[in-house]
């Protein structure tokens, strides 16, 4: 049982975090709100998020699983304004999901949970250095890298207490440095590893400019970025394993 009535915002923010990096996913909808795990075919990007019942108008679940479509349910969610309610609905005997929105009625069929790619599991790293950084600053990087490269590094200089970004192109370069006063929070640690910018770009046209974006680094291990959505009712992690640099 599913039945829900949320801000076409709010779903449309939920759905663009994870549809950043796959076309299909598992839903679970669980008594205290939505959660969804999925990684990119390549496995190289994963996102684990999760949006409380606090963030609809009206919520009532009872810890069901369905497939979706993420690109046509995008499609429909993107025809309403941003203010525009969409009351969604779960049909079990049908195994469809209707959905409404100032008058225009959708019936979205589902997919077989089974036949999507399993979900992974979340990986605890030890990852030596955090940084608390604004949506905006992570953009202006990962905009300036493209200019010249297509892979990034991201690391922290212990001493000068610095988190910097660089890109190397075969003719031209990119250095970006955030000292601290720059940032909402620095953790020093040992820190620096090389990805791949169309996975960051994916991701950065996710994350709102205003939001604090925590992100965990170490050497040569994943980058794990975290983020609040719907207002902090919702939250998105999203995780990137780096590229191995040959010597």
């Amino acid at each position: 049982m599913f039945n829900a009535i949320v801000r076409a915002e709010t779903l449309q923010d939920t759905l663009d975090s994870v549809g950043v990096l796959v076309d299909e996913c598992k839903i679970h909808l669980e008594e205290g709100g939505l959660e969804i795990r999925a990684v990119d075919p390549a496995n190289v990007g994963m996102v684990d998020l999760s949006l409380d019942s606090g963030a609809f108008e009206s919520y009532d679940a009872d810890g069901g699983l369905v497939g979706v479509n993420l690109v046509r349910l995008q499609d429909i969610a993107d025809m309403a304004d941003n203010d525009q309610l969409v009351h969604l609905e779960l049909d079990e005997e049908t195994r469809k999901l209707h959905i409404s929105v100032d008058g225009l009625e959708y019936t979205l069929a589902l997919i077989d949970p089974e036949s999507i790619r399993e979900e992974p599991d979340l990986p605890e790293l030890d990852l030596s250095a955090t940084i608390i950084v604004e949506g905006q600053d992570i953009d202006r990087a990962v905009t300036a890298a493209d200019m010249v490269s297509d892979h990034i590094e991201l690391g922290v200089e212990e001493t000068a207490e610095i988190f910097y970004i660089d890109a190397e192109g075969d003719t031209d370069d990119v250095h970006l440095e955030l000292e601290r006063e720059d940032l909402i929070d620095l953790v020093v640690g040992p820190a620096s590893s090389l990805f791949s910018l169309d996975y960051l770009q994916d991701m950065d046209r996710a994350i709102p400019k205003n939001a604090e974006v925590t992100m965990e680094l170490g050497e040569e291990f994943p980058v794990k970025m975290h983020f609040d959505i719907a207002e902090g009712d919702g939250s998105v992690t999203y995780m990137l394993a780096p590229r191995i640099q040959s010597n």
